[in-house]
C-alpha cells in the first residue's frame, strides 16, 4: 500500500473529525485553569501561589482517576467495531458506573485527609492559609467531574466527541463568569480571591455532570443504552476487567502527574515568585498539550475500533496519521511559545520578578513540546490495543527513576533553580516517547503475524 499524502488523507480527516471536538473540550478545561491563573494572579501573588500549590496536589490524584476511566473508551469502541449488540453496550455502561463509583471513593479517601495537613508540604504560611479553602472546594468537585468523565469516555467509545465539547465550553464560560463574581466580589458577592475560583469550579463541574445526564436521556440513540441498564448487569468480572485496563492507565498518568506535582512543591521551596513563574509556564504548556490529548483520544478510538473490526492495516495508518498531526501541532505550539516567551507572562501577573523568571521557563517549555506530544500519542496508541501494563512501567522508570532525581540535582546542587526542573522534564518525557512507539509497532507486528497464521 502506498504511504503517500493521498493515502493518509482519509485517516487525517477521520482522526481530526474525532480529535477536533476533544481538542476544544480539553482546551476548554485548560482555559479554565488559565483564567483561574490570570484572574487570581492579578488579585495577588500569594493567591496565585496558593492556587498553584493546591492544584498540584489535587491534579496528581485527579489524573489517576481520569486515566483509570479512560479504560471505558477502548472497551466500548472495540465492542462497536466488533458489532456487539445494545445489551452488551448497556452492560459496559452499567459496569462503568460501578467502576466510577469505586474510583470516586478512592480519590476522596486520598484527598480529604490532606485538608488539615497542607502545612506539612513546606510552603510559606500565608500560601497555605490561602490555599486551604480553595483546596476544599476543588476536592468537593471531584465526584461530579469523574461522572462527567465516565459519560464522556462512553460517548467517545460510541464515536461521538461533540457532546462533551459543547457541555465543557458552556460550563467553562459559566466558570469564568463566576470567577469574575467570586474572586473580585461583584454583583453583591464578597471578594474571595483564590477561594472564589474554587467555588466557581465546584459549581461548573457539578453542572457538567448534570448536563451530560440530560443529554443522554434526551437523545434516543443514546437513551437506548441508559434505559437498558439494570442492576443485574453489574458483574465483578467486568469491573475487574475495567480495573485491569484502567488502573495501569491511571498509574501511568499518576506518575507523570507526580513528577509535575513534585516540581511545584520543590520549586515552592525556592520562593513564591519562582513557584508563580513555574505555574505560568506550566499553564502555557498545558494549552498545547490539550491539542495532543485531543489527537490521542481520536487515536485510541480509531485504533480500538479498527482492531475490533480486524483491519490491522487501518490500525497502522490511523496511528501514523496521528503522529503526523501531533508533530504539526507541536511545531506551531513550540514556535509561539519560544517567540512570545518574553511577552506571555504579562498576561498572568504584574509582578516584575515573576515575569523575569517565567520567560526562560517558557522557552524550555516550548522546546519540550515534541517529547510531550509524542509520548501522549504513543500512550494513546497502546491504549487502543489495550496494552497498558508495560507502558505503566516505562512511565514509572522515566518520570520517577530519571526525571525527578535529575530535576532535584539540577535545581539545587547545580544551582539552576526552576530551569533545572524544566530541563529534566525534557529528558523525562523523551524516554517514554521513544519506547511507547517502539512497543506499539512491535505489538502490531505480532498481531499481524498471528492473523496470518
Amino acid at each position: 500500500m502506498s504511504y503517500s499524502f493521498a493515502a493518509y488523507l482519509p485517516y487525517y480527516r477521520r482522526n481530526l473529525r474525532l480529535a477536533f471536538p476533544v481538542m476544544l473540550t480539553q482546551l476548554g478545561a485548560a482555559l479554565v485553569g488559565l483564567f483561574d491563573t490570570i484572574m487570581v494572579g492579578h488579585y495577588g501573588t500569594t493567591d496565585l501561589a496558593a492556587v498553584s500549590f493546591s492544584n498540584a496536589l489535587f491534579f496528581t490524584v485527579m489524573v489517576f482517576a481520569m486515566g483509570a476511566l479512560m479504560a471505558v473508551t477502548p472497551v466500548v469502541s472495540y465492542a462497536m467495531g466488533a458489532g456487539e449488540g445494545r445489551e452488551r453496550i448497556a452492560a459496559l455502561l452499567a459496569n462503568g458506573l460501578g467502576f466510577t463509583l469505586l474510583v470516586s471513593l478512592l480519590v476522596l479517601v486520598l484527598l480529604v485527609p490532606c485538608i488539615p495537613l497542607l502545612h506539612l508540604f513546606g510552603q510559606e504560611p500565608d500560601v497555605v492559609q490561602c490555599a486551604r479553602p480553595y483546596y476544599v472546594y476543588i476536592v468537593l468537585s471531584i465526584v461530579p467531574f469523574l461522572f462527567f468523565c465516565l459519560f464522556k469516555q462512553f460517548l467517545e467509545g460510541l464515536g461521538n466527541t461533540t457532546v462533551a465539547m459543547v457541555i465543557t465550553v458552556a460550563c467553562n464560560m459559566l466558570n469564568i463568569l463566576l470567577n469574575y463574581v467570586f474572586i473580585y466580589g461583584h454583583w453583591g458577592a464578597p471578594a474571595m480571591g483564590a477561594a472564589g475560583a474554587g467555588l466557581a469550579t465546584l459549581i461548573a463541574r457539578t453542572l457538567t455532570a448534570v448536563s451530560f445526564v440530560i443529554v443522554l436521556m434526551w437523545r434516543r440513540r443514546w437513551r437506548q443504552y441508559v434505559v437498558l441498564v439494570r442492576r443485574e448487569m453489574l458483574s465483578w468480572s467486568e469491573v475487574k476487567r475495567l480495573i485491569g485496563i484502567g488502573v495501569p492507565i491511571g498509574m501511568q498518568s499518576f506518575v507523570e502527574a507526580f513528577l509535575f506535582t513534585s516540581s511545584f512543591v520543590i520549586i515552592g521551596w525556592i520562593n513564591k515568585e519562582s513557584l508563580a513563574a513555574h505555574h505560568i509556564a506550566n499553564q502555557l504548556a498545558d494549552l498545547t498539550f490539550m491539542l495532543a490529548l485531543g489527537i490521542g483520544a481520536a487515536t485510541t478510538i480509531r485504533v480500538s475500533f479498527q482492531l475490533g473490526s480486524g483491519d490491522l492495516q487501518a490500525v497502522r495508518m490511523a496511528s501514523r496519521a496521528s503522529v503526523h498531526l501531533c508533530l504539526l501541532m507541536n511545531t506551531i505550539g513550540a514556535a509561539l511559545m519560544i517567540s512570545l516567551r518574553n511577552y506571555l507572562p504579562y498576561i498572568f501577573t504584574d509582578d516584575a520578578e515573576v515575569i523575569d523568571l517565567a520567560g526562560p521557563l517558557i522557552l524550555i517549555a516550548g522546546l519540550f513540546q515534541y517529547a510531550d506530544g509524542l509520548q501522549c500519542i504513543g500512550a494513546a496508541m497502546l491504549r487502543g490495543i489495550q496494552d497498558v501494563r508495560v507502558p505503566m512501567v516505562i512511565a514509572f522508570l522515566a518520570y520517577i527513576g530519571v526525571a525527578l532525581p535529575l530535576g532535584i540535582v539540577l535545581t539545587f546542587p547545580l544551582g539552576m533553580g526552576a530551569k533545572g526542573m524544566w530541563i529534566a522534564f525534557v529528558l523525562g518525557l523523551a524516554i517514554p516517547a521513544v519506547f511507547y512507539h517502539i512497543r506499539f509497532h512491535r505489538q502490531l507486528a505480532e498481531l499481524t503475524n498471528k492473523k496470518k497464521e
